[in-house]
């Protein structure tokens, strides 16, 4: 099942039980890739879907990290709320030993030796792992791999 039949699927259920807040987050998610396929004029598949959810998922960590900087722990708790909702549907995160040797292959492959190739070598990472890791984390993975 494609997880935009998943998210179909699960809002219903949640307008059938009265889940108020995970309806409303379901519904946002779908917003943004119903704008996205109206945009592109094309139904997206996973993996457009996963881009999308971990854009979404990067949205609400910025959120909850402004929101904890403004005093604001109500708004906190709802953006964390959301938030799990959305990485109940992205695909299971990597381990950093999984991640790692996707980096050293990505390395050895593009011939990559130092931070000027870092761009090419985060795009090629970052295609690998499709949503299954944080850019942050690739980012911080490949830093320490490529400066000596």
């Amino acid at each position: 099942m494609s997880i935009k039949d998943r998210l179909k699927e699960d809002m219903i259920f949640c307008m059938k039980n009265k889940e108020k807040d995970r309806l409303e987050a379901i519904r946002f998610v779908q917003a943004a890739i119903k704008k996205q396929e109206v945009d592109t004029r094309k139904d997206l598949d996973d993996a457009a879907v996963i881009a999308i959810l971990s854009n979404q998922v990067k949205q609400r960590k910025d959120s909850i990290d402004q929101f904890r900087k403004g005093g604001r722990e109500d708004l906190a708790t709802k953006e964390e709320a959301e938030l799990k909702i959305l990485q109940s549907y992205m695909p299971a995160q990597m381990d950093a030993s999984e991640l790692e040797k996707i980096v050293a292959g990505v390395i050895q492959e593009t011939g990559a030796s130092g931070m000027k190739d870092m761009g090419g070598v985060m795009k090629a990472v970052m295609a690998k792992t499709a949503g299954r890791a944080e850019g942050s984390a690739v980012s911080e993975m490949v830093k320490r791999k490529l400066v000596p």
